[in-house]
């Protein structure tokens, strides 16, 4: 095989290929003596057919096959032996080809620019130490009492009152006529929840134990029945028991409860699960941090077939005229995501990170108890799209560079109260819920933007609420 570059421009480049003929014999010879002992022609014992009756046969379609490998084969060879890493599917044409014939034929190749990385040592992030407050925990400990309480007999004759437990048996009839699903026996309701049927508890309110009660409602739209969707129900309920709701002792039995060996223990796992929140979080800028010190990185040339699948990307769902108004921005966007992508994947190579199945696997695993109830749905979901598997992966890949590059690069490392956390993530969303107001300001049209400039004085854009996301409350995973 004989291989000649020629750059045509910038990143395009031609590579032209020569393999001999004795070469492609070869092949077909391996080919020919691949299928011989699996072909059966009358008159011919297996394995005995001869070549030239094979031939006729099947000729064309072993060449092809043959011609087929032989261009993977040598694809692949020529850009590896180059360096050459193309930056999508080549293009190949060819020249000569044929049974007994040399082969020529040139693939047209952008390559992915070389990334100098000499500088990633000097890049700089900060990188937050959250110290969470021993009565942190006990607050958060104390919510959770609060949403758990416990229930203890009401004295005799007292009536219901809202957060009470009522407990209580019922028939159903729609029209006088009962139902399927119209009864229940030793049914729970906290009063003033509401999570029964709209309007259900405040008409139990004032109930006493053994008391008869008649309670109408409206069955809901997500009602089994669907020829009863939108009645009234009369629901004759007999009340069984009122309970009055106790403070939650918080002790060592408490802490078991919730699967802590004991209440020191609790506090340690709240603890933890607090700062993780925060951490979590705080890793996101952190992250977001050192993409945007990569985007700072020179890049000579971004391939345009790359930047035209990006914006292709960005433009989904979006109408011709309003992807056309975009693309100008689009395009910046799509030159710092495959600038940032060449400069993590190049990092990624140079230090021989990989993803292993197991690492898959565990990352799967994450996913399957984020969904508690729908485990099957997930791993279902996983097995059915390999696609999905490739884009966990990809995942897990960048994770385990970002990683690396923390390691590699100075950290300016900070401990920060969780008041202060809070402040620098509300005033991290409210950069960011900044700039996509900014992004939709921009005019769409010329004439637009001559209107925009005309009235300049006129008016001004009204200032955006800021939107600050709370942080999760610990909840039992």
């Amino acid at each position: 095989m004989k291989v000649t570059v020629e750059n045509k421009k910038g990143l395009n480049k031609d590579v032209k290929v020569f393999v001999d003929k004795k070469t492609i014999n070869s092949y077909m010879d391996e080919k020919y003596e691949e299928i011989k002992d699996t072909v059966n022609l009358k008159g011919f014992r297996p394995g005995k057919v001869p070549r030239e009756i094979l031939k006729r046969q099947f000729g064309k379609a072993i060449f092809s096959e043959v011609l087929d490998k032989v261009l993977k084969d040598t694809t692949t060879k020529a850009l590896e032996e180059n360096r050459i890493k193309p930056a999508g599917q080549p293009k190949l044409d060819l020249k000569t080809y044929g049974e007994d014939k040399d082969l020529e034929y040139v693939i047209s190749v952008t390559e992915l620019p070389k990334v100098e990385l000499k500088s990633i040592d000097n890049l700089k992030f900060d990188e937050y130490i959250v110290k969470i407050d021993s009565t942190e925990a006990d607050q958060r400990i104390k919510d959770i009492a609060k949403n758990q309480p416990n229930f203890k007999d009401a004295p005799n004759n007292a009536k219901a009152s809202d957060k009470d437990l009522v407990i209580f048996d019922y028939t159903a009839t729609v029209d006088g006529k009962a139902f399927k699903g119209g009864e229940g026996k030793n049914t729970q309701l906290t009063l003033g929840k509401d999570l029964f049927l709209k309007g259900f508890d405040k008409q139990l309110i004032g109930v006493k134990k053994d008391d008869e009660k008649v309670v109408e409602a409206v069955l809901p739209e997500n009602f089994p029945e669907k020829d009863l969707i939108n009645k009234v129900a009369k629901f004759s309920c007999k009340i069984t028991s009122v309970k009055k709701p106790e403070e939650t002792k918080i002790d060592d039995e408490f802490a078991k409860n919730l699967g802590a060996k004991d209440l020191n223990d609790l506090k340690s796992l709240i603890t933890k699960q607090i700062n993780d929140e925060y951490k979590n979080s705080l890793d996101r800028l952190t992250k977001n941090q050192i993409i945007k010190e990569l985007e700072k990185f020179k890049v000579n040339e971004i391939p345009e077939n790359l930047i035209e699948e990006e914006v292709k990307i960005l433009s989904q769902g979006m109408s011709d005229e309003d992807s056309k108004n975009s693309r100008k921005n689009f395009e910046e966007i799509a030159k710092k995501r495959i600038k940032v992508g060449l400069i993590l994947n190049e990092f990624g190579e140079q230090n021989k990170i990989k993803v292993t199945e197991q690492e898959i696997q565990t990352e799967i695993q994450k996913q399957v108890r984020m969904m508690p109830g729908q485990e099957k749905m997930v791993m279902d979901f996983y097995q059915k799209n390999p696609s999905a598997i490739a884009s966990l992966r990809g995942t897990v890949y960048e994770e385990k560079i970002i990683s690396l590059l923390k390691e590699k690069a100075k950290s300016n490392k900070k401990e920060i109260s969780k008041n202060e956390a809070e402040k620098i993530l509300k005033d991290s969303q409210k950069q960011e819920l900044d700039q996509e107001l900014k992004d939709q300001r921009k005019p769409k049209k010329k004439n637009d933007e001559k209107k925009l400039t005309e009235n300049k004085s006129q008016s001004k854009p009204k200032k955006a609420k800021t939107i600050t996301k709370k942080t999760k409350k610990v909840s039992k995973k």
